[in-house]
């Protein structure tokens, strides 16, 4: 998940999304149209710290609106809703382009206008959504009327535009991303370190070791309680079991016939061998012949290391993404749509799994931590996710791992995350998890951390120090959208309506395991600090973990039931069969006790003793309920029973 720091979460009042209209020839006097929305709100005097070369490169995206955008919103919706008299009509990226998509005029319009200023520009994809331009920033701030300055928003200096950008009125332009340098506040949050190792103790499954009956490996005295140890992390037919799943799995519902996408920055070269090695740990089946396949840019695998992207860290996310799905649907393909940045390129990557129909089920662990977006940002994606769902491609996002994004500061604004407010995807917020050990599920609670470090009390006794919140599960009232009719009837006005007015969409909508501490297991070669490069197996976690593990259960639906498009509407539906995430067993399972390498990969250098609270959520302003909450959604999957209200699956 995300990156927008939370000092700057200034919220957006509304959703002013820029509006289209016809075009314009080039050349033609004109006056100007403002983008609404086209300034970030992090870029104020305050943080401002100089100016920007005009000679300096930028690369941006010139988005156009659909044609007849309310008639494409609505086709979707109904598409997705049982009982809508066009339910199930999918649409294919040829007839939805047929419908909808820019004409090849408003195209050769903008176009024309761009390089009439000076820029390169690109080829459109075949849906015409954006034009790929670029030039020099002196030109960028003559063509859309605007200054450039550098801004330092959460250690980083970011580039953006002084002024909002305004275009010629008529030419048909919904908006312009790239020109300021918000989506390096893009960020995923999974990935571990170069190497990273779980120390020991850790339990095989919840509760094996205690406290009481495995002693810390270096002597160190603990407090009793909490007595377990952290698990390992949990695999294979754990996880198919604690979601009740394993039979149906082993019986051929195992995903088959269904692709499932994963959208990430860059790609591992080993994530294949990796995945492969990993099942055959772990009890799946390795991947067959054209299961699993790449769709990454030219020179990827090549390309030298680039510390602002951050390529092996994004490796770490996409060896437990591809994992995750595999797990619990170990018979679906899985293409793996790699952007070549992890910044504007990742919208890209979506159109393409889109606009191609690469898949059936999209999974995405990245965004923004706020909906403190650019309006620009937000309306080209929306586009792009109204068209998955007409054509029956159902897309899932992280809700994010800082809970409402305050850390429990009561200044702070909440805030869910973007795109997972998006009332077109399905938001995945996150769980702790014990699993027995016959893989069955102890307890599910809602995934909010508190920390407490080791120290001693007055009596020099070992004990636990004061409780921190560390992370859990995103979520929230939404500002910008309203509530979607899905929600209406399912979410409490005390959340639908926690700023008061009109009923606000609601984060998140499911959920599945997430919590870091509960973790699933993973494997990746990894490079470790004697310069060794080697397959590791370690527990991780976020709901980076939720979003897959999600994705590929719903596979199995879509197995026998075919495409949904939006997920959402058969979700809420079967709510009565999903698992509902009380705070009904927190007192019965506190927490856990964790063991840290200090150098993250041995004990040579000692260990680091923390308790880990479950389900703490005291101090943000979303909370696990019964029914509908803002930490777990509906729930998570509840076996069989789930399968058949989604479905009408009988086992």
């Amino acid at each position: 998940m995300v990156g927008i720091p939370r000092a700057t979460c200034t919220l957006l009042a509304g959703a002013a999304l820029v509006a289209a209209t016809a075009g314009v020839a080039v050349g033609q006097p004109a006056t100007r149209s403002a983008l609404p929305g086209s300034r970030p709100l992090w870029a104020d005097a305050a943080h401002r710290t100089g100016g920007v070369t005009d000679s300096a490169r930028v690369d941006f995206r010139v988005y156009l609106p659909w044609r007849h955008a309310a008639d494409a919103a609505k086709y979707a919706l109904g598409v997705s809703t049982r009982g809508s008299g066009s339910f199930g009509d999918f649409l294919t990226p040829a007839q939805f382009r047929a419908r909808y998509a820019p004409s090849s005029s408003q195209v050769a319009s903008v176009r024309g206008w761009l390089q009439s200023k000076g820029f390169t520009v690109g080829a459109a994809p075949s849906n015409h959504r954006y034009l790929p331009a670029s030039g020099t920033v002196g030109s960028a701030a003559a063509a859309f009327d605007t200054g450039f300055a550098r801004y330092t928003v959460g250690g980083k200096t970011l580039r953006a535009n002084t002024r909002p950008l305004s275009v010629p009125a008529g030419l048909g332009v919904q908006a312009v991303v790239g020109l300021d340098e918000s989506a390096r506040l893009v960020r995923q949050d999974a990935s571990p370190p170069p190497a990273f190792v779980n120390a020991r103790p850790c339990s095989a499954y919840w509760a094996e070791k205690t406290v009481q009956n495995t002693p810390a490996l270096d002597g160190t005295a603990l407090p009793s309680s909490p007595a377990p140890w952290a698990p390992c992390g949990y695999s294979g037919a754990q996880l198919q079991g604690a979601y009740g799943l394993h039979g149906a799995i082993a019986s051929g519902t195992d995903g088959r016939g269904v692709t499932v996408a994963v959208i990430d920055a860059f790609a591992s070269s080993t994530v294949l061998q990796d995945l492969n090695t990993y099942s055959s740990r772990h009890g799946l089946p390795v991947m067959k012949a054209g299961q699993f396949r790449q769709v990454v840019a030219p020179g990827t695998f090549n390309s030298p290391v680039n510390r602002r992207h951050d390529p092996e860290g994004w490796s770490g996310e996409e060896t437990l993404d591809v994992e995750a799905v595999h797990t619990m649907a170990p018979g679906a393909d899985i293409v793996y749509v790699g952007a070549p940045n992890n910044e504007q390129s990742l919208d890209a990557s979506m159109n393409k799994v889109v606009n191609g129909h690469l898949a059936d089920i999209v999974t995405n662990s990245y965004g923004f931590s706020s909906e403190a977006v650019p309006p620009g940002y937000i309306k080209p994606l929306n586009d792009t996710l109204i068209q998955a769902a007409a054509e029956g491609i159902s897309v899932f996002f992280s809700s994010g791992d800082f809970g409402d994004e305050t850390l429990g500061d009561p200044t702070a604004t909440p805030t869910p995350d973007w795109p997972a407010s998006s009332p077109w995807v399905t938001a995945v917020g996150g769980t702790s998890m014990g699993v027995t050990a016959s893989n069955t599920r102890l307890f599910e609670l809602g995934w909010e951390t508190g920390r407490s470090p080791l120290v001693k009390n007055s009596a020099g006794q070992p004990a636990w120090g004061d409780r921190a919140y560390t992370s859990g599960s995103g979520g929230g009232t939404s500002r910008l959208f309203p509530q979607p009719s899905f929600q209406a009837g399912v979410v409490p006005s005390a959340i639908s309506q926690t700023y008061g007015g009109k009923p606000m969409r609601a984060v998140p909508d499911v959920s599945a395991l997430g919590d870091p501490n509960t973790g699933m297991l993973v494997g990746q070669t990894q490079r470790f600090p004697d310069g060794t490069v080697k397959y590791s197996e370690f527990r991780i976690g976020g709901t980076s973990l939720s979003s897959p593990l999600y994705a590929g259960t719903f596979a199995l639906a879509v197995q026998h039931h075919g495409a949904y498009g939006l997920a959402n509407p058969a979700l809420y539906a079967a709510q009565a069969a999903a698992y509902d995430i009380t705070k009904a067993k927190r007192a019965q399972y506190p927490g856990e006790v964790r063991a840290d390498y200090v150098n993250s990969v041995d004990p040579s250098d000692g260990y680091v003793y923390s308790a880990r609270w479950f389900d703490f959520d005291e101090p943000l302003t979303i909370h696990v309920r019964g029914g509908y909450d803002d930490v777990t959604g509906i729930g998570s999957p509840q076996g069989t029973s789930w399968l058949a209200a989604v479905t009408g699956y009988k086992p």
